[in-house]
């Protein structure tokens, strides 16, 4: 359950990896702040945290209960964050979340569901240590950073998906499995934006308020991640209107087809029918029928009818029927 539990020092440089027990020691210690990265921890470790860290209670609660939607709430002088994570499993989007604790001397990440790993956003943050020194709200950066920078490959590769079905999109042929891949793809990119669009809102804030955690040297890298969601957002919507398009194409193009089908068909019926209804007169009980007492009659309604039908026939190619 604990991933990572590290000690930094003022200047951004990492300290040593300590213990959930070994925090409030660490912090008791001057020019000091903990980043604690947690998966799915059970509620004794969630009521440890809420001890050493001093976490309000409502806070503690929303992050184990782990069904919250996107938001960022002010808890005295430290913030609770909640953001939807996305991962592609198998074709489909899997989705998790994030809730994050920011204090002035503490960063806490708590992934539940389908998340990656902020190991490499940690190792990054490292990697610059005078931006660390800005304090854990650079640590913040780093996994807002990491969380929206994910989510462009699962659209790029919805793309790229679509691009390979425009083949079966394109037949003359009804394909189920193509229209059900594109309503899935569709409702996969609508839950996809409903956990997007509310990031804008909490990005939003971390650029504008709350300047005792977040310094103004930081909101300009705030405002780069509201600008890569922004992009996200976009191209979700961009994708979900070519998937809509291309539904409504490939049903348009059976529709046309199953007409074609119906047109040459009616043309066939038609053919039919003329020598149905000229030979279904000598069905008739007549008596009196002048051809039939002539030696030519019966070659000259022979040629009378391929002569009908004929017509018929280069009519109905004429009107593109056949």
């Amino acid at each position: 359950m604990v991933v990572n539990c590290v000690a930094y020092q003022k200047d951004g440089t990492r300290l040593r990896d300590i213990s959930i027990e070994d925090i409030s020691e660490v912090l008791k210690e001057p020019d000091t702040f903990v980043w604690v990265g947690l998966h799915e921890p059970d509620s004794p470790l969630l009521l440890k945290l809420q001890e050493e860290f001093d976490l309000h209670d409502l806070a503690v609660e929303d992050a184990r209960c782990a069904h919250q939607r996107t938001k960022v709430e002010t808890y005295g002088d430290s913030l609770f964050i909640v953001v939807q994570t996305a991962q592609l499993i198998g074709g489909h989007i899997a989705f998790g979340e994030t809730h994050i604790f920011l204090g002035q001397r503490y960063l806490i990440t708590i992934r539940h569901g389908a998340s990656l790993s902020y190991k490499p956003a940690r190792l990054t943050c490292e990697k610059t240590p005078d931006l660390l020194a800005l304090g854990p709200s650079y640590g913040l950066y780093g996994v807002l950073d990491f969380v929206v920078d994910n989510l462009l490959p699962i659209v790029r590769e919805f793309r790229e998906e679509l691009q390979m079905l425009e083949a079966d999109i394109f037949s003359n042929t009804l394909n189920r499995d193509t229209v059900r891949r594109l309503y899935d793809m569709q409702r996969d990119l609508m839950s996809l934006r409903l956990a997007v669009a509310p990031m804008q809102d909490v990005i939003n804030q971390l650029v504008r308020l709350h300047p005792e955690l977040i310094p103004d040297e930081l909101r300009v890298y705030f405002r780069d991640v509201y600008d890569h969601v922004f992009r996200v957002n976009e191209s979700i919507s961009a994708m979900r209107e070519m998937l809509a398009a291309a539904i409504n194409v490939n049903l348009a193009l059976v529709t046309f087809g199953q007409n074609e089908v119906m047109k040459k068909l009616a043309g066939w019926a038609a053919m039919l029918a003329a020598p149905t209804l000229i030979t279904s007169w000598y069905g008739m009980n007549f008596t009196h029928m002048p051809e039939l007492s002539q030696p030519w009659a019966y070659p000259a309604i022979t040629g009378l009818v391929a002569c009908v039908v004929g017509a018929i026939y280069l009519w109905l190619k004429r009107a593109k029927w056949l």
